[in-house]
């Protein structure tokens, strides 16, 4: 029997066949970015576009949640966490093409909103953690202490050993309220009914929050070091390579340092 299709329709239904049989090619990776990344993320996806010409989609959250998820297989092809830890139990079950490299060492700060109170000295970051202790003991008020969850929030740990250093983790447990990751700490930290809460130096550095807070330095030695490390997922393609090997090279560190991501001894003071 003769076909039916005409020529013409013919040409146009194996263009649509070809089309929807390889749209992976089309599609750029997904890179899995821990949340104290999201400030500074659009800059350096611009500059490596400007670049290069290609393109990535990024998600953003806990880098606890995102070892998870690696682990089950989800289809990122570059990690970058805020603990490496995750990293190298990725790497340690297989999950990664190698164990990566360090590319900075956060910092912890004290962050509120003006008018939530005078800022907590240099040497008494936590000052403001006692303030609303003592308040709410004299029943006036309950003002929140944020901080991301240490349950899967690398941040979220440093806080709680930060409290803990101060002997203040018990005794906060009434005030706090706990983001999913650091960026949802830092808009607690912002809130109405907030003292202010323990977040990343890079969050308090973004232009959005930075026009509208005032932060305090946490000392380094106050919580184990926030050793950022990323990797490639096993599997990953052309694009994320390229823009692995770009976030290691100087104009990509260079906007990384701006927003608080370091590595030299700057990041430890």
């Amino acid at each position: 029997m003769p076909s039916l299709i005409r020529p013409g329709c013919r040409a146009l239904l194996l263009g649509l066949a070809l089309l929807l049989t390889t749209p992976a090619l089309a599609q750029p990776p997904i890179v899995a970015a821990a949340s104290s990344l999201q400030a500074v993320f659009p800059r350096l996806v611009e500059a490596f576009r400007a670049e290069t010409g290609a393109s990535l989609r990024v998600n953003f959250g806990s880098s606890g949640n995102f070892r998870r998820q690696i682990g089950q297989g989800a289809p990122f092809e570059l990690f970058l966490s805020a603990d490496e830890a995750y990293v190298l139990a990725l790497h340690e079950a297989g999950h990664l093409e190698d164990a990566g490299v360090v590319y900075a060492v956060g910092r912890l700060v004290w962050l509120q909103a003006p008018g939530q109170g005078p800022l907590p000295p240099d040497d008494a970051p936590l000052a403001a953690v006692r303030e609303a202790l003592a308040a709410h003991a004299a029943g006036e008020g309950r003002a929140r202490i944020a901080l991301a969850n240490p349950e899967h929030a690398p941040y979220g740990v440093a806080a709680r050993e930060a409290l803990s250093h101060a002997g203040l983790w018990q005794a906060s447990e009434p005030l706090r309220v706990m983001g999913e990751n650091v960026a949802q700490a830092t808009r607690f930290a912002l809130s109405a009914d907030t003292r202010g809460g323990l977040v990343a130096w890079s969050q308090a550095l973004a232009p959005p929050v930075a026009a509208r807070s005032d932060f305090v330095m946490v000392p380094a030695d106050w919580h184990r070091p926030l050793v950022q490390r990323m990797a490639l997922v096993k599997g990953a393609g052309e694009t994320a390579r390229a823009f692995y090997a770009w976030l290691q090279q100087e104009p990509a560190r260079e906007i990384l340092s701006e927003h608080g991501f370091r590595l030299d001894e700057a990041a430890s003071r």
